[in-house]
């Protein structure tokens, strides 16, 4: 990969007046802002339709796109909707935080009004016809929807639970009808997404995406596609996804997703997966592999228990699974995330892979000079974050990281007050052996409480902060050029 840097922001943290970022002319001046900034790099999370507790790693489908990132402007622009019908509704008063249920109850009926408008034309019959998992997506949110959002396992009708589709011709026109509108819900996202990416390319700019390596049990994926998961005889999971204790949770991490069928899969030659990487290979410039390590073990826990305690390490599919990633798709860059408990069997997979693996400069300072995430002790073939979606931004890291991280961090990357804490963290990052620096937008604004992405562990307050009107300013572009062009990691 090439040397450079690059800002983590994800699509809903973006400023719109609709309550959330979408993937429109915000889009676009931010992609002009990491420009200016000399940044090669957007990193964002996963792009899919989010489910319980609006978390984009638990997703109603791996392959379909989230409808509340559909720019609503662009649909005045071409028609679809009036401007009096957008700006009638009420997306939620605080600019600085996304309201979901204000979205769920409203986005949804301007984004059937303007379907209904613009269905029956030659480019979206071409979209039904290139994307097969429309089918089981846009049927699975049809009788989602007629059984009041309730997860799959307690719908009425045995033949829907089964995924026999016959129940959706014997209703007629009108799941029909429903269908076809999900569809075109989701041709409007794709056809948005896609000229963003190129906008973005054309800039010099890449997207990192972000796959997590587990799907959510409420969703189309489990529900058209049992046999590539462990699951009961009633469809409910035999085990379900988490971390043991760790950094984050003294209890874990209960994730919850259904664990996979490796076995299965690898007899089938990863065909599920396949499908989904080609997909994702259409999204992004560089892939995310999040819970890299769930690839060589992963902590499974019964389903019915109450925390990841009770779990234990299940090998996973290994080197069988890299080896069908770089032999089906020798063309895709990959990022491991290879954080949590990470072994010796971990790292040997990690070396097979050839992925660069990740740092990050928070979890630097908590023993000596030998940690691996300080800057000089980073491999070249990694990337250097200074915190992730599940890190606090740094000034509200120095509020809450222990004495001794704190003085250790400050002697060693010889942290200054006039230079500024967090910009010298910065620094030190843009100056270590990784080949790509990430930050987290809220590092450059120098943000504290209240601007968590997410916090590990909580299902309540996250993936809501949003940036403000004005705060990806020239000014800051300027600053954050000069850090990069010091660093040698400017192409732009």
């Amino acid at each position: 990969m090439q040397r450079g840097a690059g800002i983590l922001l994800p699509i809903f943290s973006l400023p719109s007046k609709y309550g959330i970022g979408s993937l429109g002319e915000a889009a676009r001046d931010f992609i002009d802002f990491l420009a200016m900034a000399g940044q090669s790099y957007w990193q964002i999370l996963p792009l899919n339709p989010t489910g319980c507790g609006d978390s984009p790693y638990c997703c109603f489908s791996a392959f379909a796109g989230n409808p509340y990132f559909i720019d609503l402007d662009l649909l005045v622009e071409e028609g679809l909707l009036k401007n009096s019908e957008v700006n009638s509704v009420n997306f939620g008063t605080d600019p600085r935080r996304v309201d979901y249920g204000k979205l769920y109850d409203k986005r949804f009926g301007l984004l059937k009004l303007a379907a209904e408008r613009g269905r029956g034309n030659a480019e979206f019959d071409l979209f039904k016809k290139e994307n097969v998992w429309l089918q089981d997506y846009c049927s699975f949110m049809a009788l989602k929807q007629h059984y009041n959002m309730e997860i799959w396992t307690k719908w009425e009708d045995e033949r829907a639970r089964l995924h026999e589709l016959s129940i959706i011709g014997d209703d007629g026109a009108r799941f029909k009808d429903e269908i076809d509108i999900l569809a075109f819900i989701q041709f409007l996202f794709f056809r948005q997404w896609e000229a963003i990416k190129l906008y973005a390319n054309s800039k010099g700019i890449k997207i990192i995406g972000d796959i997590p390596i587990y799907v959510a049990f409420d969703s189309a994926d489990v529900w058209a596609n049992r046999e590539e998961f462990l699951l009961g005889p009633n469809g409910s999971p035999q085990l379900v996804s988490g971390v043991p204790p760790d950094y984050f949770s003294k209890n874990g991490q209960l994730w919850g997703n259904p664990i996979y069928d490796w076995q299965h899969m690898k007899l089938n030659g990863f065909t599920w997966w396949k499908n989904r990487l080609k997909r994702a290979e259409l999204l992004y410039d560089i892939i995310r592999i999040d819970h890299f390590r769930g690839l060589e073990s992963f902590w499974a826990v019964p389903y019915g228990m109450k925390t990841a305690r009770d779990g234990f390490w299940v090998k996973g599919p290994g080197e069988s699974f890299i080896d069908f990633v770089k032999n089906d798709f020798p063309n895709l860059e990959f990022i491991a995330e290879d954080l949590g408990v990470i072994t010796n069997e971990v790292r040997m997979l990690l070396d097979y892979s050839g992925f660069p693996g990740m740092n990050v400069m928070e979890f630097a300072f908590g023993g000596d000079e030998r940690n691996p995430y300080l800057p000089i002790n980073q491999k070249k073939n990694s990337v250097c974050y200074t915190g992730t979606h599940d890190n606090p931004p740094l000034k509200l890291w120095r509020k809450i990281a222990c004495k001794h991280e704190l003085e250790f961090s400050k002697k060693y990357l010889g942290l200054k007050k006039a230079e500024g804490y967090d910009w010298g963290m910065i620094r030190a990052g843009m100056n270590s052996r990784a080949c790509i620096f990430i930050a987290q937008m809220q590092d450059y604004l120098g943000l504290t409480y209240g601007s968590r992405i997410n916090t590990p562990g909580t299902r309540k307050g996250n993936w809501r902060w949003r940036l403000l009107e004005g705060e990806a300013s020239a000014e800051l572009a300027a600053r954050i050029r000069s850090c990069t062009e010091k660093s040698g990691r400017c192409h732009t």
